[in-house]
């Protein structure tokens, strides 16, 4: 009994210092990182809307090479899909860097294609760390980001028009109702859900009010990210906000506020 309790104590001490070991791996990597501003880039065909300015930061204690690359995508009813292909719609400059501890580089990515654009188009700009070659005494394991910033364009003087088609009520894996809002944006230019706030009343089959909630355009982009609206594109948007029954009816006004 002695001999195999003494045995349990050694196999916890070498699986806590083990533990002890990966926490001490990891840590730099969850504390240091670059950091990539905006996310979202919205250009046009023509005017000073054909550029944008997009920065990165170099948060760790070595420098750090970045390279970016673009891809067109596609809108499917899925979501969207990379064609893996860069069209030449987009330039960047410059499309590689070396960043310094601390310091922030940046990039300008400009619209080169046709000027007749019948409808938005969008892309991945990819912001791909390189890796570099380690100093002596360093670890040579080297965890690499890569950050996707959603760029797209819209024909000039060209607005979106992003609508509530129909709301209904859906029942979850688990058991609860939530309403489920089916948006459409009939315009030749994208938009955002998130660009918008919207209000969700719940009424029973006598027509009283059930339930009332109103979302501002920050709690909107918190619960459904920006909610990309392509040219064109009609959207199903289930929200996680549980309602007090299944029954009755459900209404959804969106507003936009920018």
């Amino acid at each position: 009994m002695g001999k195999w309790s003494t045995k349990v104590r050694s196999l916890l001490k070498r699986f806590v210092l083990g533990l002890m070991l990966l926490a001490s791996v990891l840590a730099p990597a969850a504390v240091n990182a670059m950091t990539v501003q905006p996310v979202v880039i919205n250009l046009t065909t023509g005017g000073r809307g054909m550029t944008q300015v997009l920065t990165v930061t170099n948060n760790f204690s070595y420098p750090l090479a970045v390279e970016l690359r673009v891809e067109e995508l596609v809108i499917e009813a899925s979501g969207l899909r990379s064609t893996g292909k860069d069209s030449g719609d987009l330039v960047i400059f410059p499309p590689t860097a070396l960043i310094r501890p601390g310091q922030t580089q940046t990039f300008r990515v400009q619209y080169v294609g046709s000027q007749a654009l019948a409808r938005s188009k969008h892309f991945y700009v990819n912001v791909a760390q390189l890796p570099v070659k380690q100093q002596q005494g360093q670890s040579a394991v080297q965890v690499l980001y890569n950050f996707q910033v959603l760029a797209s364009v819209s024909p000039a003087g060209t607005k979106p028009a992003v609508k509530v088609d129909r709301a209904s009520i859906e029942r979850t894996g688990d058991g609860k109702f939530v309403p489920a809002i089916t948006f459409s944006n009939p315009s030749t230019a994208h938009g955002f859900i998130a660009n918008g706030r919207i209000r969700i009343v719940q009424k029973d089959a006598s027509g009283k009010e059930l339930f009332r909630r109103e979302m501002s355009a920050p709690e909107v982009q918190q619960v459904i990210g920006y909610g990309l609206m392509g040219a064109g594109q009609v959207r199903k948007v289930t929200l996680p906000i549980e309602l007090p029954a299944g029954g009755g009816t459900v209404e959804a006004l969106y507003t936009l506020v920018n």
